[in-house]
């Protein structure tokens, strides 16, 4: 009886207090109030690609849609900035068609791309519409194109070696599973066909190539020549072309670096190519300068040189050593400029970088790799010592013939004069057989290294 009782009250207690707690809440919920958001505002100003509107809110990144007056349709178009009241957005497409007091809406607060394994074998645009002219893809989930931030304690080491199937590099340039590299050239020295070279023969799970403001030709030369069918069926290829807006561009760098950390997060090996690095520092300094971002060095804004780093750092490898992104970004040093402010920050950023150089393409040395200014700054934690040794001999080598390579043309050398110089001259013919490949020819490392020691054994 005595603890049905108190069973009772207890009951009663408890009933009492949820009934308090019901009463507080409801005198609360008059007082409070939800912000107003504005559904949707009016077009105000347009100057050049940059629309400026009013009556909405937005967060920057934010993707909104404007009605296009004359055919009643919606161009897409994306915050970039704002000012007061004001936002600032950057369409994707031509802006002919809008005029004063078009409407505008927000799609959604964020970017966000599709993800999937049908994306293999796909050639896609920045949106992740098709343009191989084959069915939609079905995508399994849609992510935030800014993906997810690793903690660098977080990641795994770069321990195992990445095969590339290129003699100078397995040599001279070893590479790492989840190293970033740079890939720096000027105009018409071979880029690509490196770029080609790398897509086909490295030893990597899934491929993914993003093709940032290049002319609209290449992508599909790069496709049907380059990748081919058999390259192509474990690779998924982002295109847009140098004639889309800005945006759009950046939209399509970002898509790539999201559908690569996919791949990796699913334990794969994946290689990512972008090119070029350059063209994206373009697109962020059309948008920066547009909405009023002071120039600085080459005209490029500040935000370019936070964009680049950022972008970097996203690939590599994966949490707890669960797959990996190895990096090669494509630099154009215009003009043959090595001290060109993108080609400054990609050496500052990456983990080493592979120079091509006009001469040697000029000679028909192919790939036009000049190892003076190369380097793999992972390299020494992958190879053994007596690898490192020969590596290290090859190159000084190499920078003494190239530092020397006047004199001894025109004849102005003396043979004795220096014993190095004197080594170098012998072994330049061996040396040049070393570092230059067939484009159409795989050399796997462990051959590649066999040549290198065959070769260093006579030094």
């Amino acid at each position: 009886m005595n603890q049905g009782r108190q069973s009772s009250l207890k009951t009663l207690k408890m009933n009492q207090k949820m009934h308090d707690f019901s009463s507080q809440v409801g005198r609360l919920i008059p007082r409070l109030k939800a912000p107003l958001i504005s559904i949707s505002g009016k077009i105000v100003r347009v100057v050049g690609l940059m629309l400026e509107a009013k009556g909405i809110n937005a967060p920057l990144g934010a993707h909104c849609q404007v009605e296009h007056l004359e055919l009643g349709t919606f161009i897409d178009a994306q915050v970039v900035g704002f000012n007061g009241d004001a936002l600032y957005l950057m369409p994707f497409t031509e802006v002919a068609g809008i005029g004063p007091g078009a409407r505008i809406w927000v799609r959604s607060s964020s970017s966000k791309g599709g993800v999937g394994p049908e994306l293999l074998g796909r050639v896609i645009d920045a949106q992740g519409s098709p343009l191989d002219g084959k069915e939609p893809i079905r995508y399994d989930e849609y992510k935030s194109l800014e993906g997810t931030e690793i903690n660098p304690m977080a990641r795994g080491p770069i321990d195992k070696i990445l095969d590339t199937g290129i003699k100078a590099i397995n040599t001279c340039l070893t590479l790492g599973q989840g190293q970033r590299i740079g890939l720096i050239a000027g105009s018409g020295v071979g880029k690509s066909v490196l770029m080609g070279m790398l897509t086909r023969n490295t030893q990597a799970d899934v491929v993914v190539i993003g093709l940032i403001g290049e002319r609209g030709r290449e992508v599909q030369e790069f496709v049907h020549q380059t990748l081919g069918e058999q390259g192509l069926k474990k690779a998924v290829v982002v295109a847009s072309p140098a004639n889309e807006s800005p945006v759009v561009r950046l939209k399509a760098a970002s898509l790539t670096h999201l559908i690569a950390e996919y791949f990796r997060d699913q334990g794969q090996n994946v290689l990512l190519l972008c090119d070029s690095l350059t063209r994206v520092a373009h697109a962020q300094r059309e948008i920066g300068l547009a909405i009023g971002e002071p120039p600085t060095a080459k005209g490029y804004p500040p935000s370019v040189f936070a964009l680049l780093p950022k972008l970097i750092e996203r690939a590599g490898v994966g949490r707890d050593s669960v797959g990996a992104i190895t990096a090669i970004y494509t630099v154009l040093a215009e003009g043959d400029d090595r001290s060109d402010p993108v080609v400054d920050i990609a050496r500052a950023s990456l983990d080493g970088q592979v120079m091509l150089a006009r001469d040697l393409a000029d000679a028909a040395h192919y790939p036009a790799i000049d190892l003076t200014g190369s380097i793999s700054r992972i390299m020494n934690s992958l190879v053994t010592p007596g690898l490192q040794k020969s590596a290290n001999r090859l190159r000084n080598l190499w920078t003494i013939y190239q530092q020397n390579k006047d004199l001894i043309q025109v004849g102005a050398y003396e043979v004795g004069v220096d014993p190095n110089i004197d080594l170098a001259i012998q072994l330049r013919p061996k040396i040049n057989e070393l570092l230059q490949q067939n484009s159409e020819i795989a050399v796997r490392i462990d051959k590649s290294q066999e040549l290198l020691q065959q070769l260093m054994e006579q030094a």
